[in-house]
C-alpha cells in the first residue's frame, strides 16, 4: 500500500505543479506579473507558517545561519525565481509546457552549481556533457537565431533559463549554510520575505494593484497557485522527499511538463511544437548523464539486492 501511496502522491505533485504554468499563463491576463507573483506567496507564505505552527517545535528561524539560509531562499528560491518565470510567462508565444520544459533543466543546472561551489563534488568528463546537453536543450527549445538574438520569444524563454538558474543557485547555497531548521520554517519564512521582496521590484517596475482585474478566472488562478501549487505542492513534496530521496524526487521536473502541456492544451488551446520535444529530451539526457551514478546506485538498492545502497 505505501508504495501505491508513493505513486499516487508522486503524480499528484506532478498535476499540481505541472498544471501551475498555465495557471499562471492564465492569471497573467489579469494581473502584472511580479505583483502576481507576490501576491502567490502571500497566500502561501501565510499557510505553510500556519503549518510550520502546527508540525514543528521551531516555526520562528533562530541565530545567523537559520536568517542567512532564509534569506538565500526568499531571493533566489522565491523572488528571483517566480519574478523571472511570470514576466517570462507574459510572452503569448510561450506555452506552459515550453515554460516547464525549461524549468525542468533545473536538477542539470543544480548540479553544474553543486560542482562549482561544493569542495566535495566533482564533475567528471561525462558530467560536463550532460551540463552542456541540458544548455543544448535550452538553446533548441528557444529556437535561438545567432544573427538575431531578440527574435520571437528568445528573451522570455532565456528569462525563464534565468528563473532556473536562480533556483538551482539558491539551492546549492542553501546546502552550503550549517542549519538545522526545520524546511517547513524554511520555506514559510522564505515565502513571506520573498513576497516582500517582489512587492518591492513590483513597485520599482511600476505596477499598480489598480490594474489587478478581479474575477472569477483571476481569483482561481491565484487561489489555485497559492493553495495546490504551492502550499499542497510543498506539502506533499516534503512527505515524497523523506520516503523516496532526492534522485526520485528530482524526476518531479521531467513529468511535469506532460501535466503542463495536457493543461495548457486543455485550458489554454496551447500545442507544443517539436522544438519543445526536442529540447525536453536533451535536458532528460544531460540529467540521466549527470546523474548516472545516483541512478545505478538507486536502481539496485530498489530492484536489486540492496548492496547498491552501500556503493
Amino acid at each position: 500500500m505505501t508504495r501505491y501511496r508513493n505513486i499516487g502522491l508522486f503524480v499528484v505533485l506532478a498535476a499540481v505543479w505541472g498544471s501551475a504554468f498555465m495557471a499562471i499563463k492564465a492569471g497573467l491576463d489579469f494581473f502584472p506579473p511580479v505583483l502576481f507573483a507576490a501576491l502567490r506567496y502571500d497566500v502561501a507564505g501565510v499557510v505553510m507558517l500556519a503549518y510550520a505552527l502546527y508540525a514543528t517545535d521551531s516555526p520562528v528561524p533562530r541565530g545567523r545561519a537559520e536568517w542567512t539560509e532564509i534569506a538565500i531562499g526568499a531571493v533566489f528560491l522565491i523572488a528571483a525565481y517566480h519574478a523571472l518565470l511570470f514576466i517570462g510567462e507574459t510572452d503569448p508565444t510561450v506555452t506552459s509546457a515550453a515554460a516547464a520544459v525549461i524549468v525542468s533543466l533545473s536538477p542539470v543546472l543544480t548540479t553544474g552549481f553543486a560542482r562549482l561551489l561544493l569542495p566535495s563534488e566533482r564533475l567528471t568528463a561525462l558530467g560536463v556533457v550532460g551540463l552542456l546537453l541540458g544548455l543544448v536543450g535550452v538553446a533548441v527549445l528557444s529556437e535561438l537565431d545567432p544573427s538575431n538574438l531578440l527574435a520571437g520569444a528568445t528573451v522570455a524563454k532565456l528569462l525563464i533559463f534565468g528563473a532556473a538558474a536562480a533556483f538551482a543557485l539558491g539551492s546549492v547555497l542553501t546546502r552550503r549554510v550549517d542549519s538545522e531548521m526545520p524546511i517547513e520554517t524554511m520555506e514559510a519564512w522564505s515565502m513571506l520575505l520573498g513576497a516582500g521582496l517582489m512587492h518591492v521590484a513590483s513597485v520599482g517596475l511600476g505596477e499598480s494593484i489598480g490594474s489587478v482585474d478581479l474575477t472569477v478566472q483571476s481569483v482561481a488562478a491565484l487561489a489555485y497557485l497559492s493553495l495546490a501549487a504551492s502550499a499542497l505542492g510543498f506539502l506533499i513534496y516534503f512527505d515524497l522527499l523523506a520516503r523516496l530521496g532526492p534522485i526520485e524526487i528530482n524526476l518531479v521536473s521531467y513529468v511535469a511538463p506532460v501535466f503542463a502541456a495536457l493543461a495548457g492544451w486543455a485550458f489554454l488551446s496551447e500545442v507544443p511544437t517539436s522544438s519543445t520535444v526536442g529540447g525536453f529530451a536533451l535536458i532528460f539526457l544531460g540529467f540521466v548523464l549527470l546523474k548516472r551514478g545516483a541512478i545505478r546506485r538507486e536502481l539496485r538498492y530498489r530492484f536489486g539486492d540492496g548492496a547498491g545502497a552501500a556503493d
